[in-house]
C-alpha cells in the first residue's frame, strides 16, 4: 500500500456516506445537506439537495439512488432521470437522527438510527438498526447497538455487519432469507467498552471508535477510526492488519472502495465531527490512497 493521496474534494462541511458506483465517487456532504457526484478525473457535480440533511447512500435493484434524510427520519428515492420522491418514513421507529446506511443486493436498506440527540450534546445511548424492505415498509432489525453507524453486507449477502461507535466494536448478524437478522455475534472488540458517560468522554475512552465502513473481496473490512484519525483493515477474525493515517492530522469518519481498478480507498476527513455539527464550515475534504486488495 501507498500513503500518496489525492484531493478530490474540498472546501465541505461534513462529508459521510462515501460510495462508489457505476464508474463514480458519490458523498453527502451531511451539514449542507448536498449528495454530490465526482468522476474519476475529480470532476464534481452537485445532484441534489436535502433539507434535513443527508447521509447514507445507496442503490435499488432497478438503479434508484436511495438517500438518507437525517432529521427527518426518512428515506427519498431518486431515480436516473432525476425524480425525487419519499421511498420509506422511520420516523415512527426512530425519534432521533438516522445515519449511514446499506442496500443489499435484494434491495433492503439497512439504516442506523443514532439513538440519541447526538448534535445537541446529548449523553449516549443504544440505538436500533432498521430496515425497509424494498417495497418501503420499515421495521426494527436489532436493537440495543451503541450508535449503529457504518454497515456492510458480505459479498454472497449472508452477513451485516455494523459499527458500533460507541462502544469501539463491529457487531456482525446472519442474514436469514427472509431478511431477519439472527446470531448476533462480536466480529472485533477494540478494547474495553467505555462506561456510559458524554459523548466526548466515551470517544476519548474508546481506543478505536468505528466509524464508517467498506468491505474488500476478502471480506476484509475498512474501518474509519472516528477517536484515532486513522483507517484501519480488520480481518473476518476481527484482528488489525494495516492501518493508514489521515493526511494532516484530520479527523477520518467515512471509508469507500472503487475507483477504476477497485483498489483506491476514498477516505472523508475534517477537523472533527463535534466542530462541524457547531458550525465549523469548509474544512472537509475527500481523499484517496491505494490499497492492495480491491473492492467486493
Amino acid at each position: 500500500m501507498t500513503e500518496q493521496f489525492r484531493t478530490l474534494a474540498d472546501g465541505g462541511d461534513y462529508f459521510e456516506g462515501l460510495r462508489w458506483h457505476e464508474g463514480n465517487w458519490y458523498a453527502s456532504d451531511a451539514f449542507r445537506g448536498i449528495v454530490l457526484k465526482i468522476d474519476d478525473a475529480g470532476n464534481r457535480t452537485d445532484i441534489m439537495e436535502v433539507d434535513a440533511l443527508c447521509s447514507g447512500l445507496g442503490w435499488l435493484p432497478d438503479g434508484s439512488m436511495i438517500i438518507v434524510s437525517m432529521k427527518d427520519r426518512k428515506l427519498l428515492r431518486r431515480t436516473a432521470d432525476g425524480e425525487v420522491s419519499e421511498h420509506a418514513d422511520m420516523s415512527g421507529l426512530s425519534e432521533h437522527w438516522i445515519n449511514d446506511m446499506c442496500v443489499d443486493k435484494q434491495g433492503r436498506s439497512w439504516v442506523g438510527s443514532i439513538g440519541f440527540a447526538i448534535v445537541e450534546g446529548a449523553d449516549p445511548e443504544p440505538g436500533d438498526l432498521l430496515c425497509a424492505d424494498p417495497d418501503g415498509s420499515v421495521r426494527v432489525a436489532a436493537s440495543d447497538l451503541w450508535c449503529p453507524n457504518g454497515i456492510v453486507v458480505t459479498a454472497d449477502g449472508s452477513t451485516l455487519i455494523v459499527a458500533e461507535s460507541f462502544a469501539g466494536r463491529l457487531t456482525a448478524f446472519t442474514i436469514a432469507d427472509d431478511g431477519t437478522l439472527t446470531d448476533r455475534r462480536t466480529l472485533a472488540q477494540f478494547g474495553p467498552v467505555p462506561p456510559p458517560g458524554g459523548a466526548a468522554e466515551m470517544l476519548g475512552a474508546i481506543e478505536l471508535s468505528p466509524d464508517g465502513l467498506t468491505i474488500d473481496k476478502d471480506d476484509h473490512i475498512w474501518v474509519s477510526d472516528a477517536s484515532n484519525k486513522r483507517c484501519v483493515r480488520v480481518s473476518p477474525q476481527g484482528e488489525v492488519t494495516a492501518e493508514i493515517p489521515a493526511p494532516g492530522d484530520l479527523g477520518l469518519y467515512s471509508c469507500a472502495l472503487g475507483g477504476s481498478s477497485g483498489t483506491e480507498l476514498m477516505l472523508a476527513v475534517c477537523e472533527g465531527f463535534f466542530e462541524a455539527a457547531q458550525g465549523v464550515k469548509g474544512t472537509a475534504a475527500l481523499v484517496s490512497t491505494t490499497v492492495d486488495v480491491p473492492v467486493a
